[in-house]
């Protein structure tokens, strides 16, 4: 009896089985790969890689009359989906979907388009889901439809006690509780919302393929699926997204590039102030950012951040000095304070809180050279206000405004702000947007401002009720400071 075909076969078949789909996937950075290692060979992290298998889809074979099937296929989708110029597509404008904050909507754009999907991440406890349900809230008391929230972290009991603490209670916000993609999907196509909100991408897993909840496989499955279900009914769907230690997205690099809208929702921890930045936007810009407050109530959006980053002393105080930062398209005023004091260590500090520490070492040293201000023998405080970030070079000329003005005892005027880099020669370079940053500081009230010569020599035009001083040294500065 002749089995050497049926041996074959069966060696074929064996060795087909015994090809294994086992994949390994760092959890923290999502790099894949086919071997175990005990350290992330992408990020560094140990004991991030774990093992899972990942679903292969199964192969169709075409016999006999495959071909005229695959003609009249695309000839069906050809006449269902034909090119046609750009001049003959509807302009017509989309109706978008406010939020109810004016600053979530500035930095969406105008509002939440119709079908698309929007990413939210942020450190834990940050105020993502808080932000998100008061959303909700907001819709769901405005629009005509529902809103679907779908919560993976907590139960439906835990997200009406926390809805009932900020506001957001409603008859038309519907509550669901689950890990399921299937039941995610049937809810959202069977409730058909207006808006939903999915919290978080990282919690929800699918039964069609394998891998950890959070995994790369399971994070582009949902994404995928959810983002197909967005397009096809029109509906915009909301995601949470969590963060690994870098602050990077957790899970594959593809969730950002699959998703309309990447917004990220940064904050000190040890302050109220919450900032809401658009990384990525298909239907708006990318360089607007939203100002919130978090308190016990929920989140409350700040139109007018100037009063968080100033003092509220009345008279003039030694040791500071204001200054413009750029966020966007946004100004913000930021408040610099400093102190000045003997040292009785070898080395003297250099403390530095929401600005450079070796920014602050550099300044020391230009102050010394070309300010005639010694400061190398003193230790140094310097601090911002409420949090705010004083880390653009343009915000030079008002730290060594602020730590002249505490060496000295004398105080820079209430109504007076400076802006301009300072160079390791003691020259004070120009910033951008300066004419954006003299707007506001006149629209606050500030009468003076210490700002660098234009390029090229060009007078700049102050607005109304603004004295504007252009100064090219920082000894020219600090004179037309009073501080010299």
């Amino acid at each position: 009896m002749n089995t050497g075909p049926a041996l074959s076969l069966k060696t074929v078949s064996v060795l087909g089985m015994a090809k294994s789909a086992t994949q390994y996937v760092c959890t923290e950075c999502g790099w894949t790969g086919g071997k175990w290692f005990g350290r992330c060979p992408e990020c560094g992290q140990w004991g991030t890689i774990e093992e899972f298998h990942e679903a292969r889809p199964g192969k169709t074979r075409t016999t006999g009359g495959g071909g005229a099937a695959r003609r009249t296929q695309a000839a069906v989708l050809s006449a269902e989906a034909q090119a046609q110029p750009i001049t003959k597509v509807g302009s017509d404008s989309v109706q978008r979907l406010p939020t109810g904050f004016e600053e979530f909507d500035r930095v969406l754009g105008g509002g939440i388009v119709p079908g698309s999907v929007i990413l939210l991440a942020g450190e834990p406890g940050i105020g993502k889901s808080t932000l998100l349900l008061e959303t909700a809230g907001n819709v769901a008391r405005t629009a005509a439809g529902t809103v679907l929230y779908i919560s993976g972290e907590e139960s439906q009991a835990q997200v009406r006690m926390r809805a009932s603490r900020v506001g957001a209670v409603e008859d038309s916000l519907l509550l669901a509780s689950t890990t399921d993609l299937g039941t995610v999907l049937g809810l959202i196509e069977q409730n058909k919302p207006s808006l939903a909100i999915v919290d978080s991408a990282q919690t929800i897993t699918s039964q069609d393929v394998d891998g950890i909840s959070g995994g790369s496989t399971q994070v582009r499955e949902v994404a995928s699926a959810l983002i197909d279900l967005a397009k096809t009914y029109d509906i915009p769907v909301m995601l949470v997204g969590h963060v690994t230690k870098d602050g990077a997205i957790a899970g594959p690099r593809t969730l950002e590039h699959l998703v309309d809208v990447v917004c990220q929702f940064e904050g000190d921890a040890q302050t109220a102030l919450r900032m809401l930045h658009a990384a990525k936007n298909r239907f708006g810009p990318t360089d607007e950012v939203g100002c919130f407050d978090m308190s016990g109530q929920g989140i409350e959006e700040v139109k007018d951040p100037a009063g968080l980053f100033l003092s509220t002393a009345e008279a003039p105080v030694e040791g500071t000095c204001v200054t413009f930062t750029l966020d966007g398209h946004r100004s913000l005023p930021i408040e610099i304070q400093a102190l000045v004091t003997a040292s009785v260590l070898p080395t003297p500090r250099r403390n530095a809180n929401g600005i450079d520490a070796n920014r602050l070492a550099m300044l020391a040293a230009v102050l010394y050279r070309h300010g005639k201000v010694n400061l190398l023998t003193r230790d140094l405080y310097v601090s911002t206000i409420a949090g705010g970030l004083a880390k653009e070079p343009g915000c030079d000329l008002a730290v060594a405004a602020a730590l002249a003005s505490a060496n000295s005892s004398k105080p820079i005027g209430k109504t007076t702000c400076a802006m301009g880099e300072i160079s390791l020669t003691g020259q004070v370079r120009p910033v951008p947007q300066l004419t954006h940053r003299l707007s506001e500081a006149a629209r606050l009230g500030f009468t003076r401002a210490v700002v660098p010569v234009r390029r090229g020599g060009r007078p700049a035009s102050p607005p109304k009720g603004l004295e504007v001083i252009e100064v090219s040294t920082l000894a020219d500065a600090l004179e037309a400071l009073g501080i010299r």
